[in-house]
């Protein structure tokens, strides 16, 4: 019986040192200047020399030190002394302590002194790791002894437990805290009109580009009147603004400024005659003779009704582009002129059987490229013989066939432009009426002198 109540106590304290041994275990994150090395399962030193660009400045050189870094003169040449350290530096009494380092130099000796201090902190999460102190001491001729501290505090890895971490941070599946994304996860406080920004171990709420902060709110910047960079007209936008230009201008390739439309080049029925590009805008041109109206289109300037040069036996006739003077008295012998513009030959005088007993001087001006056939003139008789027959036809000035006489009545006719005319150019067209009676026995005639004048241009 007391071998069997010696055997159940034995038995009962073996299993309770069982679980005492699995609740002590507990699971700390590395301090600041150390990363895990999940093969090592252990917190491994990190380079920051090889991490961190330009570390040093002044011309020192970078020297690796557990948990931070060292700047010293590039002479100095470093002993590594693997002895562990006297003593350790407890978790909590490392917490938030910042990796520094000091160099002195003593005149006379030539020796360095420097001593640095490995970083050790809180770890992300609560826990804590124990990082050891490390010295460097240099001597003479600038050799550096460096003391390794002992490996930081190893963390055990176990999935069944479940490791502390601070605000900010959560347990991944390597048993290591790391940061949580609220802006992703959506556990961060915003507003609507703010931009979440993660953080390491938190997150920020700042505005949008073109919003500024005030008080709690992100309000639009009135970018036009704060720096308007626009070249002509600047119109604000929520969170922006965009540049116009005023009419005759286009926004150039930058959006900023603006470049004049040659409207000029853009259409060819802009203008009648000529068109003239100017800044943002463009205007019409007429030739001479003629004047711009409604801003486009080109008017004849009527010389006859304001300046000429015509003497005062001379009568001013005005054309398409310009005027000209013609005689107030244009019959030649024998003809009499008996009323305006009309000659008569004397039916005493003896040249006047053989020859058109009357010539009426008419005018009439035409535009240049006149579409045909048309109908520009109109015959007719003015006194009329009964028993008399009247035939039409053009005397002289239609040698190229430009024309065309189509008798209309037995008393009048039409001239008929067959073929296009470009001036500027006179024509003189001599229109014949002969008229004779029925019986044969009589027979007469008279000649219309028309003065067709075309001008230079087709308006």
């Amino acid at each position: 019986m007391m071998l069997k109540a010696l055997f159940l106590t034995m038995l009962t304290l073996a299993l309770v040192k069982s679980q005492d041994t699995e609740e002590t275990i507990t699971y700390t994150q590395c301090t600041d200047g150390y990363e895990w090395d999940p093969v090592r399962q252990q917190c491994k030193d990190i380079d920051e020399c090889d991490i961190v660009p330009d570390a040093c400045k002044g011309g020192m050189k970078c020297v690796n030190h557990y948990g931070g870094y060292l700047c010293l003169p590039k002479t100095a040449q470093i002993i590594v002394n693997n002895e562990q350290p006297q003593q350790e530096t407890p978790a909590a009494e490392g917490a938030g302590a910042a990796a520094n380092a000091a160099a002195t130099s003593s005149t006379g000796t030539g020796g360095v002194a420097a001593t640095g201090v490995a970083a050790s902190g809180v770890v992300p999460g609560g826990g804590f790791v124990a990082s050891a102190a490390a010295e460097v001491q240099t001597g003479r001729n600038n050799f550096v002894t460096r003391r390794n501290p002992a490996d930081p505090q190893r963390i055990p890895i176990n999935p069944s437990h479940r490791i502390q971490c601070a605000t900010g941070y959560e347990q991944s599946e390597h048993n290591v805290c790391q940061d949580i994304d609220e802006c992703t996860a959506g556990t961060h406080n915003c507003r609507a009109d703010q931009v979440c920004i993660n953080l390491r171990g938190s997150f920020a709420c700042q505005c949008p580009p073109g919003y500024q902060k005030r008080g709690e709110q992100c309000v639009d910047i009135n970018e036009c009147d704060a720096s308007n960079q626009c070249a002509q007209q600047c119109y604000n936008i929520l969170g922006s603004f965009i540049c116009q230009c005023n009419q005759g201008y286009e926004l150039s390739s930058d959006r900023l400024n603006c470049e004049d439309i040659d409207e000029c080049r853009t259409s060819s029925y802009l203008c009648q005659y000529q068109c003239v590009n100017e800044p943002g805008k463009f205007s019409c041109m007429c030739p001479q003779g003629y004047q711009v109206v409604r801003g486009r289109t080109c008017q004849d300037i009527n010389e006859c009704e304001t300046t000429n040069e015509c003497r005062e036996d001379e009568m001013c006739w005005n054309y398409h582009g310009g005027f000209r003077c013609y005689p107030r008295n244009p019959c030649q012998d024998p003809y009499v002129l008996t009323s305006e513009n009309r000659c008569v030959c004397p039916v005493s005088n003896a040249m006047c059987r053989e020859i058109p007993q009357s010539i009426v001087y008419k005018y009439m001006s035409i535009r240049s490229d006149r579409s045909v056939p048309s109908d520009i003139f109109q015959i007719q008789a003015t006194t009329i013989y009964a028993n008399t027959i009247n035939t039409f036809r053009i005397k002289s000035g239609n040698e190229n066939g430009e024309f065309y006489l189509r008798q209309t009545s037995p008393v009048s006719a039409m001239l008929v432009l067959v073929k296009s005319l470009s001036g500027p150019r006179e024509y003189i067209v001599d229109l014949e009426m002969v008229t004779v009676n029925s019986i044969g026995t009589f027979r007469t005639s008279s000649v219309l002198r028309l003065t067709i004048i075309v001008g230079p241009f087709s308006f």
